[in-house]
């Protein structure tokens, strides 16, 4: 008989959610129940049209998304939102010791949200952020980040890092080299996640464009990808990253135009395109390692993380990144051509890694 899962999911974009399907899937394929706790949104529309009724949804919001146009007014915001967002985290993990005691959950497995964790049951977080960078602030404030990250996951049995242990991997510093204690064995590597299998099929998309993010940047960044349609050559593909828009189509001349694809969908296109234009997130860049693709990276503004990740792998030659308001998508698509390409990484074997880890 399988195990009773609670599996708690963040809701900034759509990378967490999409990460975690994959999981999910072979949680249940061993014959586990899964509920998931996840904000109403974007995030639990993907979730629901991938997985059906095979899970239970339990809506419940996370920390605040105090997104803005402009960066600093980003900082300035999240800064001010600090004490909802530790409130956030007693009441996540308030909800994760009610609903273990009611429902009887033999484990909590929590992508990202910090306080869905329980005493009473092994609870692993899958977390790949063990430094932040701080954006105006110095080396001591990063160290001071940091360590009040681990004492905020220290009721976690386990930290579980989507990544490799050694050269850095694919997160470079901000998933390796902790400066403090974790504790014996607690961050485990289990390998980068990706719900995107290499297919057979040819490479007959030239650019694929997938807009994503938290609004209203999202937004922003649709506006300039279909403004540049016009000046492009070649097949087309772009999905405008809405849930909500499943359905809609539109074809002009050689590109192709989607409101959303779902994952089947998107791992098609990511597999039959040469290059992609794409946020710089974690999850992505662990879907494009495992294609072994060429890409245009553009950050989500106000994104620290985003933007390391684009510089780690601009300056290593892999991608070409260039900041949202620098955009010029005929230029900097013909750069983004003369990369090497992020290295290919071996995804098999991480969803097993995994399974082992949470038994």
């Amino acid at each position: 008989m399988g195990r009773r899962i609670l599996y708690g999911i963040y809701h900034w974009g759509l990378g967490h959610a999409t990460r975690s399907v994959g999981l999910i899937r072979a949680l249940l394929a061993r014959g586990d129940s899964v509920t998931i706790v996840v904000a109403p949104g974007p995030g639990m529309c993907l979730l629901q049209s991938e997985l059906g009724d095979a899970c239970e949804f339990f809506p419940f919001r996370d920390t605040p998304a105090p997104f803005s146009r402009y960066p600093a007014i980003f900082y300035l915001r999240m800064t001010a939102a600090m004490p909802w967002v530790l409130a956030g985290y007693r009441r996540e993990h308030h909800l994760a010791e009610k609903l273990v005691a009611e429902r009887h959950f033999d484990c909590v497995v929590s992508d990202s949200r910090l306080g869905l964790w329980s005493a009473a049951v092994p609870s692993y977080c899958i977390f790949h952020s063990i430094h932040q960078r701080v954006p105006f602030f110095s080396g001591f404030t990063e160290r001071f980040v940091e360590r009040g990250q681990r004492d905020l996951l220290r009721g976690f049995s386990k930290i579980l890092v989507p990544d490799v242990a050694d050269n850095g991997g694919l997160s470079g510093w901000l998933g390796h080299d902790p400066v403090f204690d974790w504790g014996e064995g607690r961050l485990v590597y289990i390998g980068p996640l990706s719900s995107v299998p290499r297919m057979d099929v040819v490479q007959d998309i030239d650019v694929f464009f997938s807009v994503s993010g938290i609004e209203p940047q999202r937004g922003l960044l649709e506006r300039l990808v279909l403004a540049a349609l016009p000046y492009l050559s070649g097949r087309i593909v772009v999905t405008l990253g809405r849930p909500q828009d499943v359905e809609a189509r539109r074809d002009i001349g050689s590109v192709t135009v989607y409101g959303y694809l779902d994952r089947k969908r998107q791992a098609e296109m990511l597999n039959r395109a040469k290059l992609v234009m794409t946020r710089s997130g974690y999850t992505t860049l662990m879907e494009l390692a495992g294609l072994g693709r060429k890409a245009l990276f553009v950050a989500t503004p106000g994104q620290s993380e985003q933007e390391y990740l684009a510089y780690f792998h601009h300056e290593r030659g892999h991608v070409w990144a260039v900041e949202q308001k620098h955009l010029d998508i005929p230029r900097d698509l013909e750069r983004a051509r003369a990369t090497a390409g992020i290295p290919r990484m071996d995804v098999s074997a991480s969803i097993g890694n995994f399974l082992s880890v949470i038994g």
